[in-house]
């Protein structure tokens, strides 16, 4: 089997985070989706399970953090051109997102960040390997 990854992120509304999530490009998968969480499909091995506050309590043993006003975790995408990475947040915006900050440009690699409308956070960038800086020979 390969490698996977599965995100599991708590919501306060499950179709709203379901909208979002096809929105910006996921996919459901009805197999592993009930009315208590949705798994949402990014690739063959990246997933998404967004599940309401109850079932997403089930699991865990600390109380579940309000990503509107703490940051968890940043969970980050790869994409093949800076017009993709354009498109997925104006996609995300439209779909009920937010961008908490500007486009972050590091000459190789040009990232903007997206909140869910429950505010957990999505770096998605592109990256020219190209033109990441070579250290120094003495380095």
């Amino acid at each position: 089997m390969a490698k996977q990854i599965f995100i599991n992120l708590p919501v306060s509304d499950l179709q709203k985070s379901m909208d979002f999530y096809a929105g910006i490009g996921f996919t459901n998968n009805p197999q592993f989706s009930d009315d208590s969480g949705k798994c949402m499909v990014w690739s063959d091995s990246i997933f998404v399970m967004i599940l309401n506050h109850e079932k997403f309590g089930s699991f865990i043993t600390k109380p579940i953090a309000n990503a509107n006003t703490q940051i968890a975790g940043i969970y980050s995408l790869s994409m093949d051109s800076l017009e993709e990475v354009n498109s997925f947040m104006e996609n995300g915006l439209k779909s009920g997102g937010k961008e908490p900050s500007e486009m972050k440009d590091y000459g190789f690699m040009q990232q903007r960040t997206l909140e869910d409308p429950d505010g957990h956070t999505w770096e998605v960038f592109y990256m020219d390997l190209s033109k990441f800086p070579t250290p120094p020979e003495n380095a």
